[in-house]
Protein backbone atom coordinates (compact mmCIF):
# COMPACT_ATOMS: atom_id res chain seq x y z
CA UNK A 1 0.00 0.00 0.00
CA UNK A 2 1.29 3.45 -0.97
CA UNK A 3 0.45 6.90 0.25
CA UNK A 4 -0.60 8.97 -2.76
CA UNK A 5 -1.22 12.73 -2.85
CA UNK A 6 -3.40 14.12 -5.64
CA UNK A 7 -3.27 17.84 -6.51
CA UNK A 8 -6.73 18.92 -7.66
CA UNK A 9 -10.21 17.40 -7.39
CA UNK A 10 -11.10 17.70 -11.08
CA UNK A 11 -12.51 14.66 -12.89
CA UNK A 12 -9.08 13.29 -13.76
CA UNK A 13 -7.81 13.57 -10.20
CA UNK A 14 -10.99 12.12 -8.71
CA UNK A 15 -11.06 9.21 -11.17
CA UNK A 16 -7.42 8.32 -10.47
CA UNK A 17 -7.97 8.69 -6.72
CA UNK A 18 -11.06 6.46 -6.86
CA UNK A 19 -9.27 3.72 -8.80
CA UNK A 20 -6.20 3.80 -6.55
CA UNK A 21 -8.29 3.78 -3.37
CA UNK A 22 -10.11 0.72 -4.75
CA UNK A 23 -6.72 -0.98 -4.94
CA UNK A 24 -6.13 -0.30 -1.24
CA UNK A 25 -3.81 2.70 -1.43
CA UNK A 26 -3.92 5.54 1.10
CA UNK A 27 -5.02 8.40 -1.16
CA UNK A 28 -5.44 12.08 -0.25
CA UNK A 29 -6.84 14.72 -2.64
CA UNK A 30 -5.99 18.40 -2.07
CA UNK A 31 -8.36 20.91 -3.64
CA UNK A 32 -8.08 24.70 -3.65
CA UNK A 33 -11.83 25.35 -3.85
CA UNK A 34 -14.52 24.45 -1.32
CA UNK A 35 -16.10 21.98 -3.77
CA UNK A 36 -14.96 19.11 -5.96
CA UNK A 37 -15.02 18.97 -9.74
CA UNK A 38 -12.78 21.78 -10.97
CA UNK A 39 -14.26 22.78 -14.34
CA UNK A 40 -16.52 19.74 -13.98
CA UNK A 41 -18.04 21.22 -10.83
CA UNK A 42 -21.31 22.98 -10.03
CA UNK A 43 -21.95 26.71 -9.85
CA UNK A 44 -24.83 27.59 -7.52
CA UNK A 45 -26.47 31.01 -7.87
CA UNK A 46 -29.51 31.89 -5.75
CA UNK A 47 -31.42 28.68 -6.36
CA UNK A 48 -30.04 27.96 -9.85
CA UNK A 49 -27.45 25.25 -10.56
CA UNK A 50 -25.11 25.37 -13.55
CA UNK A 51 -22.37 23.11 -14.81
CA UNK A 52 -19.19 25.18 -14.81
CA UNK A 53 -17.68 23.46 -17.84
CA UNK A 54 -18.76 20.23 -19.60
CA UNK A 55 -22.51 20.03 -20.19
CA UNK A 56 -23.08 16.54 -21.57
CA UNK A 57 -21.80 12.99 -21.21
CA UNK A 58 -20.91 10.90 -24.22
CA UNK A 59 -19.92 7.23 -24.37
CA UNK A 60 -21.36 6.44 -20.92
CA UNK A 61 -20.01 2.89 -21.14
CA UNK A 62 -16.55 4.36 -20.48
CA UNK A 63 -17.79 5.88 -17.21
CA UNK A 64 -19.50 2.61 -16.32
CA UNK A 65 -16.21 0.78 -16.86
CA UNK A 66 -14.48 3.25 -14.54
CA UNK A 67 -16.98 2.65 -11.75
CA UNK A 68 -16.80 -1.12 -12.25
CA UNK A 69 -13.03 -0.97 -11.76
CA UNK A 70 -13.78 0.65 -8.40
CA UNK A 71 -16.30 -2.08 -7.56
CA UNK A 72 -19.37 0.08 -8.11
CA UNK A 73 -22.28 0.44 -10.53
CA UNK A 74 -22.42 3.92 -12.06
CA UNK A 75 -26.21 3.75 -12.25
CA UNK A 76 -26.37 3.72 -8.45
CA UNK A 77 -24.85 7.21 -8.47
CA UNK A 78 -25.98 8.84 -11.73
CA UNK A 79 -29.42 9.10 -13.36
CA UNK A 80 -28.65 9.50 -17.08
CA UNK A 81 -31.18 10.73 -19.62
CA UNK A 82 -30.47 10.34 -23.32
CA UNK A 83 -31.26 13.49 -25.31
CA UNK A 84 -33.32 13.32 -28.52
CA UNK A 85 -32.41 15.30 -30.52
CA UNK A 86 -28.84 15.48 -29.27
CA UNK A 87 -28.74 19.20 -30.15
CA UNK A 88 -30.08 21.68 -32.64
CA UNK A 89 -27.92 23.73 -35.01
CA UNK A 90 -28.98 27.28 -35.91
CA UNK A 91 -27.84 28.77 -39.23
CA UNK A 92 -29.38 32.21 -39.83
CA UNK A 93 -32.91 31.19 -38.91
CA UNK A 94 -32.57 27.59 -40.10
CA UNK A 95 -33.01 25.08 -37.25
CA UNK A 96 -31.48 21.65 -37.90
CA UNK A 97 -32.00 18.88 -35.34
CA UNK A 98 -29.22 16.28 -35.03
CA UNK A 99 -30.02 12.74 -33.89
CA UNK A 100 -28.21 9.67 -32.65
CA UNK A 101 -30.96 7.46 -34.07
CA UNK A 102 -29.95 6.70 -37.65
CA UNK A 103 -33.45 6.80 -39.18
CA UNK A 104 -34.16 10.22 -37.67
CA UNK A 105 -30.74 11.56 -38.71
CA UNK A 106 -31.29 10.36 -42.27
CA UNK A 107 -34.68 12.06 -42.28
CA UNK A 108 -33.12 15.33 -41.04
CA UNK A 109 -30.42 15.16 -43.73
CA UNK A 110 -33.01 14.38 -46.38
CA UNK A 111 -35.03 17.43 -45.31
CA UNK A 112 -32.20 19.94 -45.00
CA UNK A 113 -29.36 18.51 -47.12
CA UNK A 114 -30.89 16.21 -49.75
CA UNK A 115 -28.40 14.02 -51.59
CA UNK A 116 -26.05 13.63 -48.61
CA UNK A 117 -27.70 10.58 -47.05
CA UNK A 118 -25.20 8.08 -48.48
CA UNK A 119 -22.33 10.28 -47.36
CA UNK A 120 -23.62 10.09 -43.79
CA UNK A 121 -23.81 6.29 -43.93
CA UNK A 122 -20.26 6.10 -45.34
CA UNK A 123 -19.04 8.50 -42.65
CA UNK A 124 -20.50 6.31 -39.90
CA UNK A 125 -19.05 3.13 -41.40
CA UNK A 126 -15.56 4.53 -41.98
CA UNK A 127 -15.31 6.26 -38.62
CA UNK A 128 -16.34 3.11 -36.79
CA UNK A 129 -13.20 1.52 -38.24
CA UNK A 130 -11.18 4.61 -37.33
CA UNK A 131 -12.36 4.59 -33.70
CA UNK A 132 -11.78 0.84 -33.41
CA UNK A 133 -8.16 1.39 -34.48
CA UNK A 134 -7.65 4.53 -32.38
CA UNK A 135 -9.09 3.18 -29.13
CA UNK A 136 -6.06 1.03 -28.22
CA UNK A 137 -3.85 4.09 -28.74
CA UNK A 138 -6.04 6.32 -26.59
CA UNK A 139 -6.16 3.75 -23.80
CA UNK A 140 -2.45 3.00 -23.65
CA UNK A 141 0.52 4.96 -22.33
CA UNK A 142 2.83 6.49 -24.94
CA UNK A 143 6.15 7.37 -23.35
CA UNK A 144 8.65 5.98 -25.86
CA UNK A 145 9.28 6.91 -29.47
CA UNK A 146 9.37 3.24 -30.41
CA UNK A 147 5.70 3.07 -29.41
CA UNK A 148 5.05 4.45 -32.91
CA UNK A 149 6.30 1.11 -34.26
CA UNK A 150 3.95 -0.93 -32.07
CA UNK A 151 1.30 -3.07 -33.81
CA UNK A 152 -1.52 -0.93 -32.38
CA UNK A 153 -0.10 2.21 -34.04
CA UNK A 154 0.91 0.57 -37.32
CA UNK A 155 -2.56 -1.00 -37.59
CA UNK A 156 -4.19 2.38 -36.99
CA UNK A 157 -2.06 4.45 -39.39
CA UNK A 158 -4.06 3.79 -42.58
CA UNK A 159 -7.21 5.01 -40.79
CA UNK A 160 -5.87 8.19 -39.16
CA UNK A 161 -6.43 10.60 -42.09
CA UNK A 162 -2.83 11.80 -41.79
CA UNK A 163 -2.21 15.04 -43.67
CA UNK A 164 -5.90 15.96 -43.54
CA UNK A 165 -7.83 18.26 -41.24
CA UNK A 166 -11.20 17.35 -39.74
CA UNK A 167 -12.83 19.67 -42.30
CA UNK A 168 -10.97 17.89 -45.13
CA UNK A 169 -12.25 14.55 -43.90
CA UNK A 170 -15.85 15.76 -43.81
CA UNK A 171 -15.47 17.12 -47.34
CA UNK A 172 -14.98 13.51 -48.46
CA UNK A 173 -18.53 12.72 -47.34
CA UNK A 174 -20.68 15.84 -47.69
CA UNK A 175 -21.12 18.52 -50.36
CA UNK A 176 -23.00 21.09 -48.28
CA UNK A 177 -20.93 23.55 -46.21
CA UNK A 178 -23.44 23.63 -43.34
CA UNK A 179 -23.47 19.85 -43.12
CA UNK A 180 -19.66 19.75 -43.09
CA UNK A 181 -19.73 22.19 -40.19
CA UNK A 182 -22.41 20.11 -38.44
CA UNK A 183 -20.01 17.15 -38.34
CA UNK A 184 -16.76 19.09 -37.79
CA UNK A 185 -17.57 21.78 -35.20
CA UNK A 186 -16.72 19.18 -32.52
CA UNK A 187 -13.08 20.18 -33.05
CA UNK A 188 -14.06 23.02 -30.69
CA UNK A 189 -14.19 20.41 -27.89
CA UNK A 190 -10.41 20.46 -28.25
CA UNK A 191 -10.33 24.24 -28.58
CA UNK A 192 -9.24 23.97 -32.22
CA UNK A 193 -10.36 24.96 -35.70
CA UNK A 194 -11.79 22.18 -37.91
CA UNK A 195 -9.45 23.48 -40.62
CA UNK A 196 -6.44 22.83 -38.35
CA UNK A 197 -7.52 19.93 -36.12
CA UNK A 198 -5.98 16.60 -37.27
CA UNK A 199 -8.34 14.49 -39.35
CA UNK A 200 -8.19 11.62 -36.87
CA UNK A 201 -10.54 13.64 -34.66
CA UNK A 202 -13.47 13.16 -37.03
CA UNK A 203 -14.20 10.43 -34.47
CA UNK A 204 -15.57 13.16 -32.16
CA UNK A 205 -18.75 13.64 -34.16
CA UNK A 206 -18.92 9.91 -34.90
CA UNK A 207 -18.93 9.11 -31.17
CA UNK A 208 -21.91 11.42 -30.63
CA UNK A 209 -23.86 9.90 -33.51
CA UNK A 210 -22.97 6.33 -32.52
CA UNK A 211 -23.36 6.47 -28.74
CA UNK A 212 -25.63 9.47 -28.16
CA UNK A 213 -25.53 12.44 -25.80
CA UNK A 214 -26.65 12.14 -22.17
CA UNK A 215 -27.63 14.45 -19.34
CA UNK A 216 -27.21 13.33 -15.71
CA UNK A 217 -30.03 14.66 -13.52
CA UNK A 218 -28.45 17.41 -11.43
CA UNK A 219 -25.97 18.26 -14.19
CA UNK A 220 -22.72 16.82 -15.52
CA UNK A 221 -21.12 18.04 -12.28
CA UNK A 222 -22.78 14.96 -10.74
CA UNK A 223 -20.06 12.81 -12.33
CA UNK A 224 -17.37 14.43 -10.19
CA UNK A 225 -19.63 14.35 -7.14
CA UNK A 226 -20.28 10.63 -7.70
CA UNK A 227 -16.58 9.80 -8.05
CA UNK A 228 -15.85 11.78 -4.88
CA UNK A 229 -18.58 9.84 -3.07
CA UNK A 230 -17.18 6.47 -4.17
CA UNK A 231 -13.65 7.58 -3.31
CA UNK A 232 -14.66 8.46 0.25
CA UNK A 233 -16.63 5.21 0.58
CA UNK A 234 -13.38 3.42 -0.29
CA UNK A 235 -11.53 5.22 2.52
CA UNK A 236 -10.02 8.11 0.57
CA UNK A 237 -9.76 11.62 1.99
CA UNK A 238 -10.59 14.89 0.21
CA UNK A 239 -9.10 18.07 1.70
CA UNK A 240 -11.16 21.03 0.46
CA UNK A 241 -9.94 24.61 0.71
CA UNK A 242 -6.34 23.39 0.66
CA UNK A 243 -4.26 25.17 -1.97
CA UNK A 244 -1.03 23.53 -3.07
CA UNK A 245 1.51 26.31 -3.47
CA UNK A 246 4.60 24.27 -4.34
CA UNK A 247 5.86 20.86 -5.35
CA UNK A 248 9.08 20.35 -3.39
CA UNK A 249 11.86 18.54 -5.24
CA UNK A 250 15.37 17.29 -4.63
CA UNK A 251 17.77 15.48 -6.99
CA UNK A 252 15.05 14.81 -9.59
CA UNK A 253 12.78 13.41 -6.89
CA UNK A 254 9.41 14.74 -5.75
CA UNK A 255 9.78 15.13 -2.00
CA UNK A 256 6.55 16.81 -0.81
CA UNK A 257 3.77 19.24 -1.61
CA UNK A 258 3.49 22.49 0.31
CA UNK A 259 0.05 23.87 1.23
CA UNK A 260 -0.88 27.52 1.68
CA UNK A 261 -0.95 26.84 5.43
CA UNK A 262 2.77 25.98 5.04
CA UNK A 263 1.97 22.39 5.92
CA UNK A 264 4.26 19.92 4.17
CA UNK A 265 2.67 16.71 2.88
CA UNK A 266 4.90 13.76 2.04
CA UNK A 267 3.79 10.76 0.00
CA UNK A 268 5.16 7.87 -2.03
CA UNK A 269 3.58 9.07 -5.27
CA UNK A 270 2.19 12.44 -6.37
CA UNK A 271 -0.45 13.06 -9.06
CA UNK A 272 -0.90 16.46 -10.69
CA UNK A 273 -4.47 17.16 -11.78
CA UNK A 274 -3.84 20.90 -11.90
CA UNK A 275 -3.67 22.54 -15.33
CA UNK A 276 -0.40 21.17 -16.75
CA UNK A 277 1.20 24.40 -17.96
CA UNK A 278 0.11 26.28 -14.84
CA UNK A 279 1.67 23.59 -12.65
CA UNK A 280 4.95 23.73 -14.57
CA UNK A 281 5.21 27.50 -14.33
CA UNK A 282 3.77 28.04 -10.83
CA UNK A 283 4.31 24.96 -8.66
CA UNK A 284 7.78 23.66 -9.56
CA UNK A 285 11.07 25.56 -9.38
CA UNK A 286 12.38 26.07 -12.90
CA UNK A 287 15.83 24.70 -12.04
CA UNK A 288 14.21 21.36 -11.12
CA UNK A 289 12.83 21.01 -14.65
CA UNK A 290 14.50 20.09 -17.92
CA UNK A 291 11.95 19.20 -20.59
CA UNK A 292 9.27 21.56 -19.28
CA UNK A 293 11.06 24.70 -18.17
CA UNK A 294 9.00 27.89 -18.38
CA UNK A 295 10.55 29.03 -21.66
CA UNK A 296 9.75 25.67 -23.27
CA UNK A 297 6.17 25.70 -21.98
CA UNK A 298 5.73 29.21 -23.40
CA UNK A 299 6.56 27.85 -26.87
CA UNK A 300 3.76 25.28 -26.76
CA UNK A 301 0.51 25.74 -28.68
CA UNK A 302 -2.61 26.24 -26.60
CA UNK A 303 -6.34 26.02 -27.23
CA UNK A 304 -8.77 28.89 -27.47
CA UNK A 305 -10.70 30.11 -24.43
CA UNK A 306 -14.38 30.70 -23.67
CA UNK A 307 -16.55 33.63 -22.59
CA UNK A 308 -19.28 32.36 -20.28
CA UNK A 309 -22.65 33.74 -19.17
CA UNK A 310 -24.54 31.75 -16.54
CA UNK A 311 -28.06 33.20 -16.40
CA UNK A 312 -30.89 32.32 -14.05
CA UNK A 313 -34.11 33.33 -15.83
CA UNK A 314 -37.72 33.40 -14.68
CA UNK A 315 -39.05 31.72 -17.82
CA UNK A 316 -38.96 28.39 -19.65
CA UNK A 317 -37.90 28.58 -23.30
CA UNK A 318 -39.20 26.34 -26.06
CA UNK A 319 -35.70 25.49 -27.17
CA UNK A 320 -33.77 22.18 -27.10
CA UNK A 321 -31.47 21.12 -24.28
CA UNK A 322 -28.46 22.05 -26.47
CA UNK A 323 -28.35 24.64 -29.28
CA UNK A 324 -25.48 26.03 -31.33
CA UNK A 325 -25.85 29.35 -33.14
CA UNK A 326 -23.21 29.55 -35.86
CA UNK A 327 -21.54 32.61 -37.29
CA UNK A 328 -22.49 33.25 -40.91
CA UNK A 329 -18.78 32.97 -41.79
CA UNK A 330 -17.75 30.14 -39.49
CA UNK A 331 -14.26 29.74 -40.97
CA UNK A 332 -13.50 33.42 -40.38
CA UNK A 333 -14.86 33.11 -36.84
CA UNK A 334 -12.61 30.19 -35.88
CA UNK A 335 -9.59 31.83 -37.54
CA UNK A 336 -10.16 34.83 -35.28
CA UNK A 337 -10.20 32.53 -32.25
CA UNK A 338 -7.16 30.44 -33.04
CA UNK A 339 -5.15 32.40 -35.61
CA UNK A 340 -5.37 36.17 -35.52
CA UNK A 341 -6.51 36.12 -31.84
CA UNK A 342 -9.09 38.88 -32.14
CA UNK A 343 -12.66 39.32 -31.02
CA UNK A 344 -15.24 38.33 -33.59
CA UNK A 345 -17.97 40.74 -34.61
CA UNK A 346 -20.27 37.73 -35.03
CA UNK A 347 -19.32 34.99 -32.56
CA UNK A 348 -20.69 31.49 -32.68
CA UNK A 349 -22.59 30.70 -29.49
CA UNK A 350 -23.48 27.51 -27.63
CA UNK A 351 -26.60 27.58 -25.45
CA UNK A 352 -27.30 25.00 -22.75
CA UNK A 353 -30.96 24.96 -21.72
CA UNK A 354 -31.09 21.92 -19.39
CA UNK A 355 -34.22 22.93 -17.49
CA UNK A 356 -36.30 21.47 -20.34
CA UNK A 357 -34.95 18.08 -19.25
CA UNK A 358 -34.15 18.54 -15.56
CA UNK A 359 -36.43 20.22 -13.01
CA UNK A 360 -33.77 20.14 -10.27
CA UNK A 361 -31.65 22.98 -11.68
CA UNK A 362 -33.96 25.99 -11.27
CA UNK A 363 -37.12 27.06 -9.40
CA UNK A 364 -40.42 25.95 -10.89
CA UNK A 365 -41.08 27.72 -14.19
CA UNK A 366 -37.52 29.08 -14.31
CA UNK A 367 -34.43 28.06 -16.31
CA UNK A 368 -30.71 27.82 -15.69
CA UNK A 369 -29.31 28.97 -19.06
CA UNK A 370 -25.61 28.49 -19.80
CA UNK A 371 -24.20 30.55 -22.69
CA UNK A 372 -20.72 29.97 -24.13
CA UNK A 373 -18.87 31.85 -26.87
CA UNK A 374 -15.41 30.59 -27.87
CA UNK A 375 -12.90 33.47 -27.77
CA UNK A 376 -9.10 33.81 -28.03
CA UNK A 377 -6.98 32.80 -25.07
CA UNK A 378 -4.99 35.36 -23.11
CA UNK A 379 -2.09 35.38 -25.55
CA UNK A 380 -4.34 37.74 -27.49
CA UNK A 381 -3.59 40.55 -25.04
CA UNK A 382 -7.30 41.45 -24.90
CA UNK A 383 -8.14 43.56 -21.85
CA UNK A 384 -11.17 41.66 -20.61
CA UNK A 385 -11.93 44.18 -17.89
CA UNK A 386 -12.73 46.80 -20.52
CA UNK A 387 -14.16 44.40 -23.16
CA UNK A 388 -16.35 42.29 -20.88
CA UNK A 389 -19.54 44.35 -21.16
CA UNK A 390 -19.15 44.82 -24.91
CA UNK A 391 -18.77 41.09 -25.55
CA UNK A 392 -21.68 40.23 -23.26
CA UNK A 393 -23.89 42.69 -25.14
CA UNK A 394 -22.81 41.25 -28.50
CA UNK A 395 -23.63 37.70 -27.38
CA UNK A 396 -27.04 38.56 -25.93
CA UNK A 397 -27.90 40.63 -29.02
CA UNK A 398 -27.27 37.58 -31.23
CA UNK A 399 -29.33 35.34 -28.96
CA UNK A 400 -32.30 37.68 -28.97
CA UNK A 401 -32.23 38.30 -32.73
CA UNK A 402 -31.38 34.83 -34.04
CA UNK A 403 -32.63 32.21 -31.59
CA UNK A 404 -35.62 31.26 -29.49
CA UNK A 405 -34.23 33.26 -26.56
CA UNK A 406 -35.59 36.47 -28.05
CA UNK A 407 -36.30 38.28 -24.75
CA UNK A 408 -33.80 36.71 -22.40
CA UNK A 409 -32.52 40.04 -21.03
CA UNK A 410 -36.00 40.83 -19.64
CA UNK A 411 -36.06 37.59 -17.67
CA UNK A 412 -32.57 37.32 -16.16
CA UNK A 413 -32.84 37.35 -12.37
CA UNK A 414 -29.22 36.48 -11.59
CA UNK A 415 -26.10 35.98 -13.71
CA UNK A 416 -22.39 35.38 -13.56
CA UNK A 417 -19.86 36.07 -16.33
CA UNK A 418 -16.50 34.31 -16.66
CA UNK A 419 -13.90 35.67 -19.08
CA UNK A 420 -10.54 34.18 -20.14
CA UNK A 421 -8.93 36.40 -17.50
CA UNK A 422 -11.16 34.77 -14.88
CA UNK A 423 -10.31 31.28 -16.12
CA UNK A 424 -6.65 32.09 -15.56
CA UNK A 425 -6.97 33.95 -12.25
CA UNK A 426 -9.68 31.92 -10.50
CA UNK A 427 -9.35 28.48 -12.05
CA UNK A 428 -5.55 28.55 -12.50
CA UNK A 429 -5.70 27.82 -16.25
CA UNK A 430 -2.58 28.82 -18.15
CA UNK A 431 -3.35 31.73 -20.53
CA UNK A 432 -7.05 31.02 -19.91
CA UNK A 433 -6.80 28.19 -22.49
CA UNK A 434 -9.78 26.20 -21.25
CA UNK A 435 -9.04 23.14 -23.41
CA UNK A 436 -5.37 23.04 -22.35
CA UNK A 437 -2.56 22.25 -24.80
CA UNK A 438 -3.55 22.18 -28.46
CA UNK A 439 -4.06 18.82 -30.13
CA UNK A 440 -1.76 19.25 -33.10
CA UNK A 441 0.07 16.05 -34.05
CA UNK A 442 3.22 17.68 -32.66
CA UNK A 443 1.54 17.68 -29.24
CA UNK A 444 -0.14 14.26 -29.25
CA UNK A 445 0.78 10.78 -28.02
CA UNK A 446 4.54 10.67 -27.36
CA UNK A 447 4.79 14.42 -27.97
CA UNK A 448 2.22 15.26 -25.30
CA UNK A 449 3.38 15.38 -21.65
CA UNK A 450 3.59 11.78 -20.49
CA UNK A 451 1.35 10.35 -17.79
CA UNK A 452 4.52 9.44 -15.89
CA UNK A 453 6.24 12.80 -15.68
CA UNK A 454 9.64 12.91 -17.38
CA UNK A 455 11.47 15.53 -15.33
CA UNK A 456 10.83 14.19 -11.82
CA UNK A 457 10.50 10.74 -10.30
CA UNK A 458 7.29 9.66 -8.53
CA UNK A 459 5.30 12.50 -10.16
CA UNK A 460 2.34 11.63 -12.40
CA UNK A 461 -0.10 13.56 -14.60
CA UNK A 462 -3.82 13.25 -15.27
CA UNK A 463 -6.20 15.61 -17.07
CA UNK A 464 -6.40 17.35 -20.42
CA UNK A 465 -2.73 18.34 -20.51
CA UNK A 466 -1.43 14.79 -20.71
CA UNK A 467 -2.04 11.78 -22.96
CA UNK A 468 -4.57 11.13 -24.48
CA UNK A 469 -5.94 14.73 -24.37
CA UNK A 470 -8.78 17.00 -23.25
CA UNK A 471 -12.50 16.25 -23.07
CA UNK A 472 -14.16 14.21 -20.34
CA UNK A 473 -13.81 10.72 -21.91
CA UNK A 474 -10.10 11.21 -22.63
CA UNK A 475 -9.46 12.83 -19.24
CA UNK A 476 -10.96 9.72 -17.61
CA UNK A 477 -8.76 7.56 -19.84
CA UNK A 478 -5.73 9.50 -18.60
CA UNK A 479 -6.75 8.60 -15.04
CA UNK A 480 -7.00 4.91 -15.93
CA UNK A 481 -3.62 4.93 -17.67
CA UNK A 482 -1.93 6.70 -14.75
CA UNK A 483 -3.52 4.61 -11.99
CA UNK A 484 -2.70 1.35 -13.80
CA UNK A 485 0.87 2.51 -14.33
CA UNK A 486 1.29 3.39 -10.66
CA UNK A 487 0.04 -0.10 -9.85
CA UNK A 488 2.82 -1.55 -11.99
CA UNK A 489 5.61 0.31 -10.14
Amino acid sequence: MKKIAVIGAGPGGLAAAMLLAAEGHNVHVYEKHDRVGGRNGALNLEGYTFDIGPTFLGMPHLMQELFRKAGRDMNDYLDLKQLTPMYELLFKGKRIPMYQQQDQMLSSISTHFPGNERGYLRFMRDNKKKLDRLTPILQTKHNRLRDYLSPRVLTALPHLSLGKSVYDVLSDYFDDEKLKIAFSFQAKYLGMSPWECPGAFSILSYMEHEYGVYHPIGGVNRLSAAMAEVFEELGGTIHLGKTVTKIETENKQTKAIILDSEEQVEADEYIVNADFAQAMTKLIDDEALKKYKKKKVEKKKFSCSTFMIYAGVDKRYDMPHHSILFSSDYKKNVEELTGTLELSEEPSIYIHNPSVTDDTLAPSGHSAVYILAPVPNNRSGIDWETKKEEVETLILDRLEKESGFEDIRDHITVKKVITPADWEATFEIYEGATFSLGHQLSQMMYFRPHNRFDDLDNLWLVGGGTHPGSGLPTILESAKITSDWIGET
